[in-house]
């Protein structure tokens, strides 16, 4: 299989540019960059069929605009990533729990919520504030 996404229409072969998703609710037709991932509800379009494209009679078309190159990140991507190994860096500190008593730390090294219930991986169950 070729790692290359092709266009959906048939018998074109030209790699993929756009990607188009039809939102029904909407009558609107959305035409924008190449999605990450190939969905099955959605169609992948070489350079001249999105440009072509037509919507039925009725619709609007939504063009968004497309890649001209690769992404490249910008300042502020680099200055968010920094941070966050900064802060993932930072030693968590342990907390005695409210009243003073020594109990154990979560996994997190954070205490525990006194609404948290159990827990699962990353989901919580919490009690309900009027219980």
């Amino acid at each position: 299989m070729s790692p290359v996404r092709r266009c959906s229409r048939t018998a074109c072969g030209r790699p993929a540019v756009a990607t188009l998703t039809y939102v029904y609710a909407d009558s609107t037709a959305v035409l924008g960059p190449l999605a990450t991932y190939a969905e099955p509800h959605c169609y992948d379009l070489c350079a001249e069929h999105s440009e072509r494209l037509t919507a039925p009679r009725g619709w609007d078309v939504v063009r968004l605009a497309l890649d001209s190159g690769p992404a490249r990140p910008s300042g502020d991507d680099l200055e968010a990533l920094a941070n966050a190994v900064r802060e993932a860096a930072r030693p968590q500190e342990r907390l005695a729990p409210p009243g003073g008593s020594s109990g154990a730390p979560s996994p997190a090294g954070r205490e525990a919520d006194p609404m948290e219930v159990a827990r699962r991986g990353h989901l919580r169950v919490l009690r309900s504030p009027d219980s």
